[in-house]
């Protein structure tokens, strides 16, 4: 087994055997959910096929890797779920985004949360509140209106419109609005849900409590799916349009890293690239 000494000098050294490994996982995790052939993973390498097949089934052995047939073919082996699992456990997910979170309040002088997305709802997890005296009651770990609030209806931006019907009928809407500003009937909310999908990020405008204004952005797992959304919170007062905007803009950026720590991919405005 061959080592390199890190180029800074530092005395660490990388064992390249490990570091193919680790690779070749990544390269059959961007493939295709039918596998790789062995040429096409060695060619991903840029390593001879003799010395692929070495480390493919050595990891393979070890569950990280999984031989198909016809082929053979290479792809992700059952060992990840258990890992996944368990980095789920270790990693969770307020803890990981704490520091954007932290990063979000200052750059808003908003506080700012982060919810997971739960069956179309949002449940918030973590919560970092903006500098000065105004403190909002923001409860963590409870359903939260999913029509009424910036973050739910990000997730529901995310959702086809059988589902955000669904969940907005099982919500309740229009039987007891929060305020004079909430949308009370599921036309109107699609319409504003499409607006929120061309900018990228939703607004909730005095629509769960009197004078609060929150943005909200979805982020994504590595799967693609919606795994929640990122929103700041504030006092509304007479926001003018550019800073709703730029507020908009700043919440999406931030969903966007969280997405990157998730492994997945920023967000794409429909018909954006067409």
């Amino acid at each position: 087994m061959t080592t390199e000494q890190d180029g800074a000098g530092s005395g660490r050294y990388t064992v390249k055997s490990v570091a193919r490994a680790l690779r070749l996982v990544g390269i059959a995790a961007d493939g295709p959910a039918e596998g790789q052939t062995l040429s096409e993973l060695a060619a991903a390498l840029g390593i001879s096929k003799s010395s692929t097949l070495a480390l493919a089934r050595t990891l393979e052995a070890a569950g990280f890797l999984r031989e198909t047939r016809p082929g053979p073919r290479y792809t992700l082996g059952t060992a990840l779920i258990r890992l996944g699992d368990i980095v789920g456990r270790q990693l969770p997910l307020g803890d990981l985004c704490r520091p954007l979170l932290d990063e979000l309040s200052e750059t808003t002088k908003m506080t700012a949360r982060i919810a997971v997305a739960e069956a179309g709802y949002p449940v918030f997890i973590a919560r970092v509140d903006g500098p000065g005296s105004v403190r909002f009651y923001t409860p963590l770990g409870q359903r939260e209106v999913p029509y009424a609030s910036a973050a739910g209806k990000a997730i529901l931006c995310t959702m086809p419109e059988p589902e955000i019907r669904r969940v907005c009928a099982e919500a309740g809407i229009g039987m007891a609005p929060r305020t004079a500003h909430t949308i009370t009937d599921v036309g109107t909310l699609l319409g504003n849900l499409a607006g929120a999908r061309r900018l990228g990020f939703a607004v909730d405008d005095e629509e769960d409590a009197e004078g609060v204004f929150c943005a909200g952005a979805a982020f994504f797992g590595h799967d693609g799916s919606c795994a929640g959304a990122v929103s700041v919170t504030g006092i509304k007062g007479d926001l003018p349009a550019w800073r709703v905007d730029e507020l908009g803009r700043a919440v999406r950026g931030y969903a966007d890293k969280v997405s990157a720590l998730l492994g997945g991919a920023p967000y794409s405005a429909p018909g954006a690239g067409a």
